[in-house]
């Protein structure tokens, strides 16, 4: 077996192999995982979209760096009809596609690559619908999407309108998300004509300002500064993402410089990585949940009672110390506070052991055997779910419930954790890709999303409606108002035990600049540079 020592130097080397054939300036980014793909139209995890939508793609519109605030993107400029069911895009003209050792591309962007990038995942007919199996397009359904958009038309080579079904507030937004992504409609054309779909998906080509080079999984993925970038050329010749699970060992290659930037230290490790004298540790609120999600279609979950019953049973001020170590908050609602529309009024679930067994055994429930489903990799929203996930466990055992924990490769966790049938909860969490409440009460909680995001399999049309009549209602304070009535409801039913907010800390070395901290939890790495 392979020892944690021998598993450093044989990634080290693997990198230092890579960045030897760099020309001027390599920089190392130490990930916590591998992607699912690199289609970013077929994920919803961030640590897919940090190595696919943000280095290789753009999208019409973009998130100003640090903000959740829109600008042009691939998209110059856009104008929006007066009932709100028309977005009309000017696009950016002289935009170049990357090229690999089997396609050149023989045009620049145009509006073909739009209406693509859309219909394909909107329309069961297009032959793209179903190139990689089981593909469900799935943050394209959990953002409703297909009730949303009409149609997607081509006016002329650089302009596109979105024809909506109704006025759709968070719609710049959501164009500006990674599953929005343009990709080459020429390229999946040549692909399609030598029977070769499945390459899309695995050498991706985008407009983005880095191009893909190689990938070995679960080891590094190196990309290269695209020369012809319409934003311009990189600092960085070279971006390489080692993979790089265990955050103890990210944060020695991290010291020995090896990476200059890193992904979720452990919160314990913190403070002493404030005090290098090497290093700077940028941090900030995160827009983010860590959650417990219980299969509410599943017996005895389907019933609000015995939800909120396990939810007393879970000592959350031991998971915050144990787990968080003081970069965290209990989580009371589903959005976080940093929120607009954050309801404050909510009360948390109180810690009452007693309670939760009387109120089991008012619900008839006795003996109950179940699944804690924990993840495999470290995120903001829960930096060690082994760990929770046994906590969990002993506070179950202490309200007779008897609890098994049970975890997957990331990849496969997410694609069985969506499993209707699914026994048990899920522990999981979100990080806000737009700035809107929708993207979370929506997407986590909404119909569209069962069977997909919304890993409780919960719908309930009381707050179905709600959601659904906050996209159409312009003015913010009326929609907040809504989504603040939404989470009373989501209290309620408890289909989650909320866990945690927490804070988002990136440790980097000192030489390291112009990398900007997304409330997003993007890692993004146009602009960046290396101080000599």
């Amino acid at each position: 077996m392979m020892t944690l020592a021998k598993k450093l130097l044989a990634a080290t080397a693997i990198v230092l192999t890579l960045g030897s054939a760099a020309s001027a300036k390599t920089f190392v980014f130490c990930s916590e995982g591998s992607p699912e793909g690199f289609d970013p139209g077929l994920y919803t995890a961030g640590t897919t979209f940090d190595a696919s939508a943000h280095p290789i793609y753009n999208r019409l519109t973009e998130f100003k760096k640090g903000t959740t605030e829109t600008e042009p993107g691939l998209a110059e400029s856009w104008t929006v009809s007066e009932d709100g069911k028309q977005y009309t895009f000017k696009l950016r003209p002289g935009v170049k596609f990357h090229a690999n050792d089997t396609f050149t591309p023989t045009r620049d962007m145009n509006a073909d690559d739009v209406v693509f990038s859309f219909d394909r995942q909107g329309n069961a007919s297009n032959p793209w619908h179903q190139y990689v199996s089981g593909a469900s397009w799935e943050y394209y359904a959990s953002m409703s999407m297909p009730d949303i958009v009409q149609s997607v038309e081509k006016v002329d080579d650089l302009t596109v309108r979105f024809n909506l079904k109704s006025a759709y507030a968070p719609f710049l937004a959501n164009v500006a998300m990674p599953f929005a992504s343009i990709v080459s409609k020429e390229y999946a054309d040549k692909l399609a004509e030598a029977g070769n779909q499945a390459q899309f998906n695995q050498q991706p080509i985008g407009t983005g300002p880095f191009r893909f080079v190689a990938y070995q999984p679960d080891a590094v993925i190196r990309y290269q500064a695209f020369a012809d970038y319409w934003g311009g050329k990189q600092p960085i010749d070279d971006l390489v993402f080692a993979i790089t699970k265990d955050a103890s060992v990210r944060q020695q290659r991290l010291l020995a410089n090896e990476c200059q930037l890193m992904a979720y230290p452990n919160p314990a490790d913190v403070p002493a990585l404030q005090a290098n004298k090497d290093l700077t540790v940028a941090e900030q609120e995160g827009l983010n949940v860590g959650y417990f999600a219980y299969n509410t279609q599943v017996a005895p979950f389907d019933k609000p009672e015995v939800r909120r019953a396990l939810n007393m049973a879970i000592d959350k001020d031991a998971i915050i110390q144990a787990v968080y170590q003081g970069a965290g908050q209990k989580a009371k609602a589903p959005i976080p506070p940093t929120m607009w529309s954050y309801n404050d009024a909510l009360k948390d679930d109180a810690y009452d052991p007693e309670a939760a067994k009387k109120a089991l055994e008012a619900a008839g429930v006795k003996d109950l055997s179940m699944k804690i489903w924990a993840m495999p990799v470290s995120r903001p929203y829960n930096p060690n779910a082994a760990r929770m996930a046994e906590l969990i466990q002993a506070d179950f055992a202490k309200v007779g419930v008897k609890a098994e924990i049970v975890t997957y490769e990331w990849g496969e966790y997410l694609e069985r954790s969506k499993d209707k049938n699914r026994d048990g909860a899920v522990l999981l969490g979100w990080t806000g890709d737009n700035g809107d409440p929708d993207n979370f009460l929506a997407v986590l909680l909404g119909c569209d999303g069962v069977g997909g995001a919304n890993r409780a399999q919960w719908c309930n049309q009381d707050f179905e409606k709600l959601i659904q009549e906050a996209k159409t209602v312009s003015k913010q304070e009326d929609r907040a108002k809504l989504y603040e009535q939404a989470q009373v409801i989501f209290k309620e039913q408890a289909p989650w035990a909320t866990i945690a907010n927490s804070v988002v800390y990136v440790p980097m070395r000192s030489n390291v600049v112009g990398f900007v901290q997304s409330p997003l939890g993007d890692y993004t790495f146009d602009g960046v540079d290396l101080k000599d």
